[in-house]
């Protein structure tokens, strides 16, 4: 390895000479910076900057950094000491930055040279030993050591060489040793040498004629070895650098003095300067471009017109003062053009790197950014290098796209700016769960549904995008009692739209619920659920049934013997019927649809009692046949009929009667009793059983709150069956038909069919006092009447 490695305030630097093979190593470089040398591909190990042309490469197998090309010095630096190349050098996950210098050294691979093959020089013979004569100089592109050194003159008698150092170079002079003598030798050839100081040294030579002339014996001289001037980039066209003045001693042409410019001066000084020959005045030809030449030296020869013309020279240094002329660079290497939006504070997002031509406070730049975005730019250890890191936590959903304006500003008077604009997409995460609009949501799902139709459709949204934003939807099912009922439901996990599989029956299942989750598509996926309270519509499906009278076959027909003496207004008997549904479809009237005398009976036809019109005659038939009509109030009524033979006795046949009855009755009374009790004791067990499960299940789903539950009317007994109560919030509502209870009221938009009802428990009955009077009906038909009251409200 040809180089040396110094590794300073996290960068390495290393040399390197000149002109070593392609591929020769520089430095292992991800070693001397502290790299896992098996991470370096993974990692995207590179150089992001450095030379235009690409000198050097590194191995991402191995960390070597090796030369790419012919390296040649002076092609990159000319005369520049040291030369130093730096390279900006990356490695990302996580990200690092490092700045890697390499200096080529210098080889002393160029021999001095110098413009001219040949230089002749005209000296009069009358010129006194001691006399100097200025040589042109020999280049050599190499620095330092590898420059020229010495300059040496062949063996001669008359002439010897000696250097002056002008600045930072040597100008070789010849100095005359012995007077010339025309006459004896008109030309003298020399041979001078330029040797450099490499090891082993190079020389190049130039042929140096004197030509002896006859006396002219005073030479111009100036007023100044060397001049000096400063000069302001861009000046106009025209303008007065400095004017040389040299004198000569001489009278006529040969104190007549013109100025020229030195033949060793670059060809574009032409272009840029001029030289007044007569006044000696340097003036701006061409542009003064401070980044291009930031300091002009010029010789300037001075040569009078006596024969042979005597000559004498200068050196003008002219300092060029650097103007704000140039605007900031901004260079942007940007690792990606997304950031997640769960990047972590101080993730690096683009690298900025800022030059500006200018020198000092005009090449000083500061950078910014635009306000509102959660990015700032952190400084790097070297001018000019900047890092745009997350400063805040991102949010896709609330801003997706950042678009971004970094200005540089040099500190110029006034200043010059320079913009960048850079556009971030955010991308998105999977933070965001599906949401529904309503949680939780009640379906009101008339019975007797068609199976494998839809009932409800669910829809969840989600703020994410693309596969976080795909919901597929599934249904909760579980053991519990509302879990059950789920398997007679379908959903369809695209769209959310949930089928029942069977019809629901009101008079089986009134109300039940179930729970729908919404799950997206992100990795890991989220989920959320709805709750869906179903109740269950109740439909006129089910006809009137005749509960009394009944006979022994079955059928709903009966035989009530009265005596003939009965007064008007007598209640003979009371048809009794049972409707499964409720409200208006379960509201039941009674009719007499056949009936032997108008005059005779009369019945209520919201309680079904028969009652007498008026007394019986003489006259009267001893049998009379009613048919008496029940239907509901649905909006397709269902009906039934009881046929009730009334049939008069006299008085003492009534009481006979009666006491034959009482003896039957008594034995159907135990029986009936028997199965009274049996009946009430399974009911009160399981209403017990079913307000344990209430309880448990609101203590469970605090949460959840029907906005109206089903509740069995407490004094529920016969004729409206399932006049059924149900609460929603602090009320009490009530399903019943148009006759009310003192201190009802109706709820607005329940078509008067529902009543909020005070809280009160027990009713008072419109025949009551008929069980009184009655004491010794069947406690069958005492049951009925006490449902009647309530059904009748």
């Amino acid at each position: 390895m040809l180089s040396f490695v110094d590794r300073v305030s996290s960068q390495v630097k290393y040399s390197v000479p000149e002109e070593v093979k392609v591929g020769t190593v520089v430095g292992n470089v991800a070693k001397d910076l502290g790299l896992d040398i098996n991470s370096l591909e993974e990692r995207r190990f590179r150089i992001v900057s450095g030379t235009k042309d690409a000198q050097f490469e590194v191995n991402r197998n191995n960390g070597v950094l090796c030369v790419r090309r012919n390296i040649d010095r002076e092609e990159l630096c000319e005369n520049a000491s040291p030369c130093l190349i730096n390279l900006k050098m990356v490695a990302e996950n996580p990200m690092e930055i490092h700045y890697v210098a390499v200096e080529i050294t210098d080889v002393n691979d160029n021999s001095p040279s110098f413009k001219e093959q040949e230089k002749t020089i005209d000296i009069s013979e009358s010129v006194i030993p001691g006399k100097h004569f200025q040589l042109p100089t020999a280049h050599d592109p190499d620095v330092v050591v590898n420059a020229v050194r010495v300059y040496k003159l062949n063996q001669n008698d008359y002439f010897s060489i000696q250097l002056r150092d002008r600045g930072e170079d040597k100008i070789p002079f010849l100095v005359l040793q012995k007077s010339l003598d025309r006459e004896k030798y008109k030309e003298h050839n020399l041979i001078l040498t330029a040797v450099d100081g490499g090891n082993p040294p190079r020389s190049g030579s130039l042929n140096v004629t004197i030509v002896v002339l006859d006396s002219n014996d005073n030479h111009p001289t100036f007023s100044q070895e060397v001049y000096s001037a400063t000069l302001r980039e861009n000046v106009d066209e025209g303008t007065i650098v400095i004017k040389v003045n040299a004198t000569d001693a001489d009278e006529g042409a040969n104190g007549v003095i013109e100025y020229f410019f030195g033949s060793q001066l670059e060809r574009n000084i032409y272009d840029i300067f001029s030289l007044d020959e007569s006044t000696g005045e340097i003036r701006v030809k061409g542009k003064i471009d401070f980044e291009r030449h930031g300091i002009f030296k010029l010789d300037v020869h001075a040569t009078d017109k006596g024969q042979p013309p005597m000559s004498t020279d200068c050196r003008v240094i002219i300092k060029v003062l650097d103007e704000n002329d140039n605007e900031p660079q901004i260079e942007v290497t940007s690792l990606s053009n997304t950031i997640a939006e769960d990047s972590k504070t101080g993730t690096v997002v683009s690298l900025i790197s800022i030059t500006d031509l200018d020198a000092g406070l005009n090449g000083k730049v500061t950078c910014s950014l635009n306000d509102n975005v959660p990015f700032e730019l952190k400084p790097s250890f070297q001018d000019n290098m900047y890092s745009l890191i997350l400063k805040k936590h991102l949010d896709r959903e609330s801003v997706s796209h950042y678009d971004i304006t970094i200005t540089a500003k040099d500190c110029g008077e006034p200043p010059l700016y320079a913009f960048k604009s850079l556009s971030i997409d955010v991308s998105d995460v999977n933070d965001n769960a599906p949401e529904f609009q309503q949680n939780p949501t009640e379906l009101y799902l008339p019975e007797n549904n068609v199976p494998g139709q839809n009932i409800i459709s669910v829809t969840a949204s989600d703020k994410d995008s693309s596969e976080n934003a795909d919901i597929t939807y599934a249904l909760v099912r579980n053991e519990s009692s509302h879990g059950k009922t789920t398997v007679f439901l379908n959903i369809n996990s695209k769209n959310g739209q949930v089928s029942a599989l069977k019809s629901f029956d009101f008079e089986t299942l009134k109300t039940f619920q179930f729970q729908v989750v919404a799950t997206d598509c992100g990795t890991p996926s989220l989920s959320s659920n709805v709750t869906v309270n179903v109740f269950i519509l109740d439909q006129n499906d089910n006809a009137p049934v005749i509960l009394y009278p009944v006979s022994s076959n079955g059928s709903a027909e009966g035989v009530q013997e009265i005596p003939r003496n009965v007064n008007a207004g007598h209640l003979m008997t009371k048809v009794r019927a049972y409707d499964a549904d409720i409200g208006y479809n379960g509201w039941l009237l009674f009719s007499l649809q056949e009936v032997t005398d108008h005059s005779l009976f009369g019945l209520d036809r919201y309680t079904g009692q028969i009652r007498t019109l008026r007394s019986f005659t003489e006259t009267d038939e001893a049998e009379h046949k009613l048919v008496i009509l029940v239907k509901d109030n649905g909006n397709v009524s269902l009906s039934a009929t009881a046929t009730v033979i009334v049939r008069l006795v006299e008085p003492k046949e009534a009481f006979a009667a009666s006491d034959v009855k009482s003896s039957t009755k008594d034995d159907e009374e135990n029986n009936v009793t028997l199965y009274l009790m049996i009946t009430l004791g399974s009911v009160s067990l399981l209403f017990v059983i079913s307000i344990i499960v209430l309880i448990a299940m609101q203590c469970s789903k605090s949460t959840t709150d029907y906005t109206s539950k089903y509740l069995q009317e407490t004094n529920y007994d016969g004729t409206l069956c399932h006049s059924i109560q149900y609460r929603s919030g602090d009320k009490r509502y009530m399903l019943v038909g148009p006759r009310m209870s003192i201190g009802s009221t109706i709820v607005p938009g329940s078509n008067a069919n529902t009543l909020v009802l005070p809280d009160r428990r027990g009713a008072s009955g419109e025949v009551r006092h008929e069980n009184n009077v009655k004491k010794k009906s069947s406690a069958f038909h005492s049951h009925f009447i006490v449902a009647d009251n309530i059904c009748c409200l």
